[in-house]
């Protein structure tokens, strides 16, 4: 990314993530593929392509719109962050059906843009102090995130939001066509497929390693954890 960057005359610096997030606030029950057909979405850039390719229009709109265009109806369903934002927001007053996960944002990472000639300019104590406070709150977000989700999606639903999965097909298609896309990118956009081709090399790398120790330690925590209230 840095080597991308570099073109614009930025050094970019990660600094936060907001964790994996969920799906949206629909307005109607997502049963199946058929139901996103002519939906309007408040769903930017790529996952907004993604998606009108399942039907689904994609609309762009600020996050002090998002809210105003559910009331009215100018829109069927926006995604935005997870439950401690959405809180704040009241979309679980219009909106209902609060679907899970956000395919699109895993893992959304935030960053800091130095400009290019000011950074290398800095002392390197300077720059070592910036790259460390950026560190620091990527980790302290991503914590916060974790901690204050699961108090804000109890809240919600006890305000009335129906927290439900995305079907099975919807998933489905959204990966395929998501695959699809990233493909038609990378052969027509040299630095897209730079940084794709390194990024889909370390997520192959990782899957394997979280489906021997990641994901079999929290699905088997989790199940005992609901056997335990049982």
């Amino acid at each position: 990314m840095r080597d991308l960057m570099r073109d614009y005359g930025v050094y970019p610096i990660p600094a936060g993530n907001t964790g994996a997030q969920m799906g949206g606030w629909f307005r109607k029950e997502i049963n199946g593929l058929e139901d996103l057909k002519g939906l309007k979405m408040r769903i930017p850039g790529i996952p907004g392509q993604v998606i009108a390719r399942l039907g689904v229009v994609p609309q762009q709109i600020a996050g002090g719109d998002v809210y105003p265009s559910l009331e009215r109806g100018t829109i069927d369903a926006a995604e935005w962050s997870g439950p401690y934002d959405n809180e704040k927001l009241g979309f679980v007053k219009i909106a209902r059906h609060y679907y899970y996960p956000g395919w699109w944002e895993g893992g959304p990472q935030v960053s800091l843009y130095v400009n290019l000639e000011r950074w290398n300019a800095l002392p390197e104590s300077y720059k070592a102090i910036l790259e460390a406070a950026c560190a620091e709150t990527t980790s302290w977000m991503l914590a916060k995130y974790d901690a204050d989700n699961p108090d804000a999606l109890r809240r919600l639903v006890a305000a009335g939001a129906q927290v439900k999965p995305f079907p099975r097909d919807v998933m489905e298609a959204a990966y395929k066509q998501a695959q699809t896309l990233y493909a038609e990118l990378a052969a027509g956009n040299p630095r897209f497929k730079t940084v794709y081709e390194a990024w889909s090399q370390f997520r192959d790398k990782e899957t394997t390693w979280f489906r021997i120790a990641e994901l079999p330690f929290d699905v088997f925590v989790t199940q005992q954890s609901q056997q335990s209230r049982l």
